[in-house]
């Protein structure tokens, strides 16, 4: 299932506004933490979305049911570009076990490329409820092998989450596709029409990794 956040107008919109503005990106702590707002706010929506058992808290008074979350979560990002978003998501989530994949393109011509992961560390996934994030959604490529490789490496998740923070029509789709529907949801903020020659997102952002920590060679 498909979650876009803008479609309802809420403060996601400001940090979404500065993530592109090319003066305000100059300011990379902004950036970054621009990236961990959408992270928690994220968080908090597909939180509505988990498994819930009542749990008896002994307050000074009384004893308080409360429901609260039954999942086992592991939250894993895409380095390096997703550290910000997966702090956001760790800062509600803040029990999780966490897993960790590198994935880049590597060219062959200026729009043709292949995705390599090199490294992963990842705990057990069998039946727990994987949050995948990577901030850009452009091809939908390194989503999809990040998960595919996590699998492989951990276990089948009983439920995933996959949170981007911009996508594109064209990632978004290719997704939806290459992972099984009934157990994947997919949550971006928002979701842009095009990608260019390049398979950069248009209008995006730029380089979300650059952004965050700096130019790379």
């Amino acid at each position: 299932m498909l979650h876009i956040l803008d479609k309802q107008n809420s403060i996601v919109n400001k940090f979404l506004a500065e993530l592109r503005d090319i003066n305000i990106q100059k300011d990379s702590m902004r950036f970054r933490r621009n990236l961990e707002r959408i992270g928690e706010i994220s968080a908090y929506e597909l939180s509505k979305s988990l498994n819930y058992a009542p749990k008896t808290v002994t307050t000074p008074l009384a004893d308080a049911e409360v429901q609260c979350i039954s999942d086992n979560i592991v939250v894993a990002t895409i380095l390096r570009a997703g550290l910000p978003l997966h702090q956001g998501l760790l800062n509600y989530f803040d029990d999780a076990e966490n897993a960790f994949v590198s994935a880049y393109r590597s060219y062959s011509s200026e729009s043709e490329f292949e995705i390599k992961v090199e490294y992963i560390a990842c705990p057990s996934l069998e039946g727990k409820t994987l949050i995948l994030c990577d901030p850009m959604l452009a091809s939908g490529a390194s989503m999809v092998a990040a998960y595919d490789t996590l699998c492989a490496h951990g276990g089948k998740p009983a439920h995933t989450h996959l949170v981007s923070v911009l996508g594109c029509t064209e990632g978004v789709d290719y997704v939806l596709k290459h992972t099984n529907s009934e157990d994947v949801d997919l949550w971006v903020a928002t979701v842009d029409p095009v990608l260019n020659t390049h398979k950069y997102i248009v209008p995006g952002l730029g380089d979300a990794g650059d952004l965050c920590f700096g130019e790379k060679l």
